[in-house]
C-alpha cells in the first residue's frame, strides 16, 4: 500500500493505492498536511490524471480503482461512474436508474460513503430540486467542482 497528497484547488488530497488500484482518494482542509515531494511509482498515473481534471485537461479517469465497500454500495458507485462529466442527476433519479426508487436514503449513504473522490463523481449527484445536498467535502467543493466541470450552466441529465 502507498500513499500520496497532492495540493489541488480545493484543498490537499490524498491518494492511496493498494495491490489491486486505487483504493481511497479523499480531500482535507488541514493546513498542517503538506504535498509530497516524491510521488510512489504506483501513484504517478493517478495523480497526473488527478492534476489535468484540475487543470481543466481531463474529463475521465482510467486509472485501475479497487474501492472497499458493500455491493449495494459497489452497485451505486458504478452507477455513480456513468453520469457524463459535467452533468447531474437526482438522488430520486439515482435510485430509480437503480431499480428502486424506495432505496434513495441507501442510495444516498453508499452516494456519501464514496471512498474514490471526484473519480467516482459523487459530486454529480444533486436534490430533485436541483439543491445542492449532502457532501461529504463540503457543499463549497461540490459547487466548485460543477462549475470546473461545467461553467457556463449546470445541465441535468433529466
Amino acid at each position: 500500500m502507498a500513499e500520496v497528497y497532492i495540493q489541488s484547488p480545493v484543498g490537499i488530497t490524498l491518494i492511496e493505492v493498494d495491490a489491486e488500484g486505487v483504493s481511497k482518494i479523499s480531500v482535507f482542509d488541514d493546513d498542517k498536511l503538506m504535498p509530497s515531494h516524491d510521488i510512489p511509482h504506483e501513484l504517478v498515473d493517478a495523480a497526473k490524471q488527478l492534476k489535468e481534471y484540475f487543470e481543466g485537461r481531463r474529463t475521465g479517469f482510467n486509472f485501475k480503482l479497487n474501492p472497499q465497500g458493500t455491493d449495494f454500495q459497489k452497485k451505486v458507485w458504478k452507477a455513480l461512474l456513468e453520469i457524463p462529466f459535467g452533468k447531474t442527476m437526482s438522488y430520486q433519479d439515482l435510485s430509480i436508474k437503480l431499480g428502486d426508487v424506495k432505496a434513495i436514503r441507501a442510495v444516498a449513504s453508499a452516494n456519501g460513503k464514496n471512498p474514490l473522490w471526484i473519480v467516482v463523481p459523487c459530486h454529480r449527484v444533486i436534490g430533485s430540486d436541483g439543491s445542492l445536498t449532502g457532501y461529504a467535502g463540503g457543499l463549497w467543493r461540490k459547487k466548485w467542482l460543477l462549475e470546473h466541470e461545467n461553467p457556463v450552466k449546470q445541465q441535468s441529465l433529466f
